[in-house]
Order: C-alpha cells, then structure tokens, then sequence
C-alpha cells in the first residue's frame, strides 16, 4: 500500500489548527512598531479592533448620546437625539462650520469653523456630557482638523493656504506650520498604521500629498487623475491600503502607502465622496454625493455603497429615496445606523445598515461634517471621528 504523504501531511496540519495552532497561511501579522506616544496596535490585521461596538472608553462616560450637524450656510449646529430622530437643540457658531471634530482624548467636540474667504476662522468647543459649546478659539482657517499620533497636537487643516498648522491639543496655541505648496485644496487625512505618516487629499490638484510625520515634511505627491477631485480618504483595517473617495471619477482609488503608488480603482456611484468603516473593520461605506459639482442641485442620484474590504468589491448599493446628497458623518456606537449629512437638501440621513432603508430629518441650510457621539475607541485622530 504506497502512503500518500501529502494527505498525511493535511491531516496532521488540520489537527495542529483544531488544536489552536496557526497554519502558516493564517500566520498572525507581526507587531506593530509605532511612533513613540502612539497608544499600541491591539491586533495588527485590523487597527480598528478597539473601535468595535461595545469598546466605550471610560473617557466618554457621561456623554450624551446625541448627532451634532454643523450646517454651513446657516452658520449654526443642530443636535439630534439618535433614539427619537428629533432635533432637541441648535446654537450659532462661528462662521462657515464645516466639521465637528472629537478630540483625541475624547472629552471634547470641535466645530471647525474655516470662514470661507474671510480671516476670522476659529474653533468652538462642545462639551459632550452637555451638549452645550463653550467659548469659540480663534484660529487661521480650520477647514478641517486632525490630531498627532501621540495626542500631543492638533492638525489644523488650513485648506486655502495649503497649510498644515500643527497646535497645541487643548489651548490650541501654533507651535509650528507645514507648507503643501502642490496640494491644492487639502482637506481629509488618514493615517498609516504605526503613526509614521498621514495621506492628505488635495481637492483641487486631482493628487495626494504624502506627509512624513516623524520628520514634519513633505515626502511626496501623487497624482491620482488629472480631472479628479479627491475627497475623503481611509486606510484598510490591515493597514495596507488607502482608499480614496474621488467625486469626479465616481469611485475609489486604493493606493499602498508605503510605496505611495496607485494599485487600483473601485466604481460605486455619482459623486464618491464620505468613506467610513464598519464598526467590526470588515466593510467601507462609500457616500455618493449624487453629483460631480460643488455645488450640486437638491434630489441628486446620492446613494450610499457598501465595499467589502476582503474582496476590494461593492456588495450592495443603496439609493437615497427620491434622491438625495450623501456627504460626510459617522456610524453609530453600535454599528447599526450610518448618519449622513444631507448636503444639498438640508436633511440628515440616518441609514440602517443592515437594510439600507434610510430616514431623513431636516436641519439647518447646507449640513457638512456632522458626528455621532459617544463612538467606541481608545482615541481619535480627528475628523468626524476616526477613531481607534
């Protein structure tokens, strides 16, 4: 009888698995080593582990559970109450809010509010465990803001100087400034997996600018389509791949960070624009605005698709009923609902995910970068809350 030792060897394979081995095809990914002050990488094959539903931080203890809408055009915030779909509140803020960025310790929301074309930008604290804002912070065009690895700064996102103002994370004091000269109309940010750098998106040059943190410099660009206009941008739970929302090319590009090189595209609807992961790291939801203006008309073909980060494929697409335009927001604590600001037609989506069935509630003219608060994760790095 001649042995088959290859069946052999799958047997003893599959017993060594079944007794909690690891089959090298199913080897762990290393450890991660981070930048120094950079809280640790829990699981190296998904950065978003500790952003899971259920992984509440003592830090947002207290918090009230509340949609914060910064409507631009109107100048003030809407707070909606999740449960009821109510509006319980709205107050003024400065002048042109555009997001309503969590701090890295997570005990305070920011309304970036950049003033368009006028010089007098600031910040407006809220305190979450009110609901209220506190005293506005003057500061040079925050169109967006991220933070430091470390939590020790904030990234003001100054968009019409093509700036980078890196502040003090509490009192917001500039402690210095980074010129991305090629990267016109930068906006949204992600950062690589150990903290070493961050991918900015440039709105009005079609490319990426990549910027060494460690170093505080410029390490390159990339050109992603000469027409394009790319807008929000995030990595991979393995920390391999960026994707990148670009409104005029109708989809996602993916591009490796290390190598900074274009590896692929992804078509999902009008306008990409949003992009946001699943609270258990394994889908990317991709908001089509409905439209490839700036500034688009109301009842646009928005829709929201669904990507799985396993296969880089859409796995549905959802249509906003009679139309509408997806933009920017967050997921829900639990995972179950994608809050969106409606941006042409003054209304916030609240998605279910599992479904796609979506419910519209009014606010204030023009909403942009809302958040959904409290999330889960240990800190954020700014935006609508890219939390880990």
């Amino acid at each position: 009888m001649q042995l088959n030792l290859r069946h052999f060897a799958g047997i003893a394979s599959a017993i060594f698995v079944a007794l909690g081995g690891h089959s090298a095809s199913a080897s762990p990914a290393p450890a991660v080593t981070t930048v120094q002050g950079m809280p640790p990488v829990v699981n190296p094959d998904n950065l978003y582990s500790e952003a899971t539903a259920g992984h509440m931080s003592p830090a947002v203890s207290g918090a009230l559970s509340r949609v914060y809408v910064p409507n631009l055009r109107s100048k003030d915030v809407y707070v909606i109450d999740p449960t009821t779909y109510k509006v319980v509140d709205r107050f003024p803020v400065g002048y042109s809010p555009q997001h309503i960025v969590p701090s890295w310790d997570l005990q305070t929301l920011w309304v970036a509010n950049n003033a368009e074309g006028r010089t007098n930008g600031s910040l407006t604290p809220i305190d979450p465990k009110t609901g209220k804002p506190g005293k506005e912070v003057m500061v040079d065009d925050p169109y967006n803001m991220y933070f430091t690895p470390d939590g020790k700064e904030a990234i003001v996102v100054a968009e019409a100087h093509a700036r980078l103002d890196f502040r003090d994370a509490h009192t917001m004091a500039l402690k210095s400034s980074l010129d991305v000269p090629q990267c016109k109309g930068i906006n949204h940010a992600d950062f690589s997996i150990d903290g070493k750098y961050a991918i900015f998106t440039c709105e009005f040059g079609g490319q990426l600018a990549k910027i060494d943190l460690v170093n505080r410099k410029v390490a390159g660009y990339l050109e992603l389509n000469k027409k394009g206009m790319p807008q929000d941008i995030r990595i991979s739970p393995d920390g391999k791949v960026f994707y990148v929302a670009d409104m005029m090319a109708d989809g996602v590009f993916l591009v490796d960070g290390d190598s900074f090189q274009k590896i692929g595209f992804i078509h999902t609807g009008v306008g990409a624009h949003g992009l946001y992961t699943s609270r258990d790291g394994t889908k990317l939801y991709v908001a089509n605005r409905g439209s490839n203006e700036i500034h688009g008309s109301r009842h646009g073909k928005g829709s929201v698709s669904v990507i799985d980060f396993a296969t880089r494929k859409v796995l549905v697409t959802w249509p906003i009923p009679g139309g509408g335009s997806p933009d920017m927001g967050n997921v829900s604590a639990d995972g179950k609902t994608l809050w969106l600001s409606g941006r042409f037609d003054d209304a916030v989506y609240a998605i279910d995910t599992t479904t796609g069935a979506v419910k519209s509630i009014p606010v204030g003219m023009e909403p942009h970068g809302l958040t959904v608060w409290p999330q889960p994760g240990r800190y954020s790095l700014g935006h609508t809350g890219n939390t880990r």
